[in-house]
Order: C-alpha cells, then sequence, then structure tokens
C-alpha cells in the first residue's frame, strides 16, 4: 500500500496534519508495508526568492484581519499543535518553499524524505528559523543526515525542480485546491488535518478492499 501526502512546508495544518497521519499509521496492524511518499505543494508559488514576510502580516492582509485577529488564529493554531506535543511559535516568516520541497526529493533519493520533511517543520513551527535560503537548507540537510556536499550542489544547480513541478502538476489534476491532502493507493483521498483514528479507519478500508 502507498501514501502520497501532498503537502507544504509552511503550512501549520501539513505539520499537525503529518504528525497525526503518523500517530494513525502506528495504529495499523499492516504498517511495515506502507509506503509513505511525500508530495510537494506550494501554498503560494508566486512567492519569489528572496521574498520574507512576518507570518502574522501576511495573514492580515490575506484574510483582512487586523493584527490582533491574526493572532488570535494563530494563537488557536498553536494550541492545536500543542495538543499534539508539537512545538509553536507565531515568529515566523513565510517565503518561497520551492528549495524546501528541493531538498525534500532530495531526501527521498537518499531513503530519508520523512526526516529531512521533519526537520524543516521543526525549524521552521517550533524554532522559528527560515528555511528558504540555500545556507539554511544545507544546514538543516546535515541536522536530517544528509551529505552537505550533496545538499548545496543540488539546491545550487536546480535539481529536482522538475520533481516539485510534477508533483504540483498531479495535485491539479486530481482537483487537489488546498493541503494537506492524502492519497491511499491511488483510491481514496483524506483532506485536512484528520485525528489520528479517522487515518487508522481510512488505511483499515482500503486494506480490506
Amino acid at each position: 500500500m502507498r501514501v502520497d501526502i501532498w503537502s507544504d512546508i509552511v503550512c501549520p495544518w501539513c505539520y499537525i496534519g503529518q504528525r497525526r497521519f503518523a500517530l494513525g499509521l502506528a495504529g495499523f496492524e499492516h504498517r511495515g508495508e506502507v509506503e509513505v511518499v511525500y508530495r510537494s505543494f506550494e501554498l503560494d508559488p508566486a512567492i519569489g526568492p528572496g521574498q520574507a514576510t512576518p507570518v502574522l502580516d501576511l495573514m492580515a492582509a490575506k484574510y483582512g484581519m487586523s493584527p490582533a485577529e491574526a493572532g488570535q488564529a494563530e494563537a488557536r493554531v498553536a494550541a492545536l499543535a500543542a495538543a499534539d506535543d508539537l512545538g509553536f511559535t507565531t515568529d515566523r516568516v513565510v517565503g518561497s518553499t520551492f528549495d524546501a520541497h528541493r531538498l525534500v526529493h532530495l531526501g527521498r533519493e537518499h531513503g530519508r524524505q520523512e526526516p529531512v520533511l521533519q526537520r524543516l517543520y521543526q525549524a521552521y513551527f517550533a524554532e522559528g528559523r527560515p528555511v528558504f535560503e540555500v545556507d539554511a537548507l544545507v544546514g538543516l540537510a546535515a541536522e536530517a543526515g544528509l551529505d552537505t556536499g550533496a545538499a548545496r550542489q543540488a539546491l545550487e544547480d536546480g535539481s529536482y525542480g522538475d520533481a516539485v513541478r510534477a508533483d504540483e502538476g498531479q495535485a491539479r489534476a486530481l482537483g487537489i485546491g488546498g493541503v494537506p491532502f492524502f492519497v491511499i493507493d491511488e483510491k481514496y483521498g483524506i483532506s485536512g488535518a484528520q485525528p489520528a483514528a479517522a487515518f487508522t479507519q481510512a488505511l483499515q478500508q482500503v486494506w480490506a478492499r
């Protein structure tokens, strides 16, 4: 069985959803026979290299919120993250995640896709570290067990850009407009950061078929 997960590095619901999926998978008796593949999705592909906007400012502008309302919305998400034992800070900026997605693809080629994605999520949401520039990404790649030279070369020479675009094209073809989005065995779609039990149940249902 294979589960494809479309997500973005700066998406808090993806961060929470990935944790809940992991818990749901842990409760599935055939978990050892499940391949998990993380797919790229950019919430805002129009953000260019070098751009960085404080998350509360971005939310206020995007959703027509006041700064106070944006702060309250972030506090609600922080509470949900804490309930799943996830660190969360609002001291973050939002930038282009294209290079971070390329790094995740490099991780997949070296059998380290999940550790790379986890380190990116932890750095961004729990530690408020930037995940948009090459030097920062190379450092995080090393912390996730990748070779720094290979990571820097891939990021600087444009490797895996086609793979990112292919994931995004597949998302469009499937009608995926928001993330996280989970596809089990190319048959069963689940949208959003569902409870862990819902993921376990879905895996059981698809396995039974």
